[in-house]
């Protein structure tokens, strides 16, 4: 192959590369800047939700779970001792308690005569594979430890 043949293989193969690569280059490109008189968003806008009106929820009767449900979290902690997660939606909270044979869920939401939240179920299930316990068992069993 002579030299000016090999120097159009290689401009050619450039060309080559540089069309394929120039969709990819153009991907990376940032927005155009807004036009006009908007402002761009503030990023530490933060929407809070809307307090919800207290309402009267339904509450889990099963036997083993007095004094479980329809009591606060302040009377859970005593109970069970601190929550291993405490989640907020709303108005509405659930907290969990762990102990070596089982994990309790108790969902806790604001009623109509009580403003603060109060335990209205339970779920239970075990530590170790997390298949669903019997939740009466579960809680005797978190009160002992």
């Amino acid at each position: 192959m002579r030299l000016t043949d090999m120097a159009l293989v290689l401009r050619s193969r450039a060309f080559l590369a540089a069309t394929l690569l120039a969709p990819l280059l153009a991907a990376c490109a940032t927005a155009p800047a807004p036009v006009g008189n908007t402002p761009p968003p503030r990023a530490d806008t933060v929407r809070q939700p809307r307090p919800t009106l207290p309402r009267d929820p339904s509450f889990q009767t099963i036997p083993g779970l007095e004094g479980v449900i329809g009591v606060s979290q302040k009377e859970l902690v005593r109970q069970f001792g601190m929550p291993r997660l405490e989640v907020w939606e709303g108005d509405a909270r659930k907290l969990q308690f762990v102990g070596k044979a089982c994990v309790i869920d108790v969902f806790l939401y604001p009623t109509s005569a009580t403003k603060d939240p109060v335990a209205t179920w339970l779920d239970a299930r075990r530590a170790s594979d997390g298949q669903d316990v019997d939740r009466a068992a579960c809680v005797a069993a978190l009160r002992q430890k």
